[in-house]
């Protein structure tokens, strides 16, 4: 088995499972009620967790690209895109769904007046067109606008980041660790920084 075979029947398939695991470990807490006191926002604190950690993962995958000189970073990229956008939109769902009970009113006014709300729901409608364009098809169709499109990825990050920040009232430890990650991987992208990652 060659390396190529190695990515695609052993690696991915085992990223896949992984990236799955913190929504199975949810999803057994919650049937059968180990979801402490608040399940709701037990549900919403795990997904929204999990958006941002591998929103962070995915941009890490090009300076590893750069410093590994190899393309199975970028491989995997889409996969945990797509992710990312699975747990973006179970955290929506869950807020939508069991916490607001699907009160449409409630919804657009918790939108337009809570900014953490606003800044979150915005980072979900970004992430939408990437993970419809994650594909080929895409890929061919849009050419270079594609490229120009999955940039939005970065203002998403940024949106994820300040949704947090703006929910934590107390302890802003761990959302600040998460822009932190964040201004770092952004400034991996800059010019100067990218011949430092590949050697030149």
């Amino acid at each position: 088995m060659n390396a190529d075979q190695r990515l695609r029947w052993v690696f991915k398939p085992l990223l896949f499972v992984a990236c799955l695991v913190p929504f199975l470990i949810l999803l057994h807490g919650a049937v059968n009620n180990q979801l402490g006191a608040n399940p709701v926002e037990r549900i919403t604190h795990v997904t929204g967790e999990w958006t941002l950690r591998l929103l962070l993962v995915t941009l890490a995958m090009t300076p590893l690209r750069l410093v590994l000189g190899q393309s199975w970073p970028i491989r995997i990229r889409r996969m945990l895109g797509l992710f990312v956008f699975f747990y973006a939109s179970v955290h929506f769902l869950n807020w939508a769904w069991l916490d607001r009970q699907w009160m449409w009113a409630e919804i657009v006014e918790d939108i337009g007046k809570r900014p953490y709300i606003t800044v979150g729901f915005t980072a979900w409608l970004l992430l939408l067109p990437l993970a419809v364009t994650s594909n080929r098809w895409s890929i061919r169709k849009l050419g270079k606008r594609w490229t120009t499109l999955h940039r939005v990825v970065y203002l998403v990050g940024m949106l994820g980041v300040l949704h947090f920040l703006w929910l934590v009232k107390a302890d802003l430890t761990e959302p600040l660790v998460y822009a932190a990650i964040l201004i770092v991987l952004l400034a991996m992208r800059t010019a100067r920084v990218k011949k430092l990652l590949a050697g030149r």
